[in-house]
This record gives structure tokens, C-alpha cells and sequence, in this order.
């Protein structure tokens, strides 16, 4: 999965796979842990939690979070297998 992935969009199942997204957006955003921490007046424990997958993060920090990157969550029915 890539950031460029991004603009078709991109099916998260964990919450390791949805902290390397935010950290390959961050990235190429050019914004440190510290920066994004500090603009978010958030403690700089929070963004690395995130990026490492942990499953018990604050929900709405993480919503704060995927909007400070420009990023939006969007839920649709899965497709149903045949």
C-alpha cells in the first residue's frame, strides 16, 4: 500500500496497517512526529503509538490526526463474495 494509493482509495483491515498509512502520509508531508505533535498540541507518545498499530489509541485523537494529514475516513458496505 502507497500514499499514491490514496486517490482511489485504500481498504484498512488493522490497525498496523492503518499507522503505516499515517506515517507514509506524514512523511511526504514532510512533518515530523514532534512538528505534528506540537501543532496538534498533542504529547509526542500519541503519534507514535499510532504509527506503530497500537489498537487502543484515543478514537477521536485519531480522527484529529487523518484530518491534520489532509486524509478523511470513508465507510461503505464491502463488497458481498460470491
Amino acid at each position: 500500500m502507497t500514499t499514491s494509493d490514496l486517490n482511489v482509495g485504500v481498504t484498512i483491515t488493522s490497525t498496523r496497517e492503518l499507522g503505516e498509512l499515517l506515517k507514509q502520509s506524514r512523511k511526504n508531508a514532510g512533518v515530523t512526529q514532534a512538528t505534528l505533535s506540537g501543532l496538534a498540541n498533542w504529547g509526542g507518545r500519541f503519534i507514535g503509538d499510532v504509527e506503530s498499530g497500537k489498537p487502543t489509541v484515543r478514537a477521536q485523537m485519531l480522527f484529529d490526526l487523518i484530518g491534520w494529514l489532509g486524509l478523511e475516513v470513508v465507510i461503505r458496505k464491502k463488497p458481498v463474495s460470491k
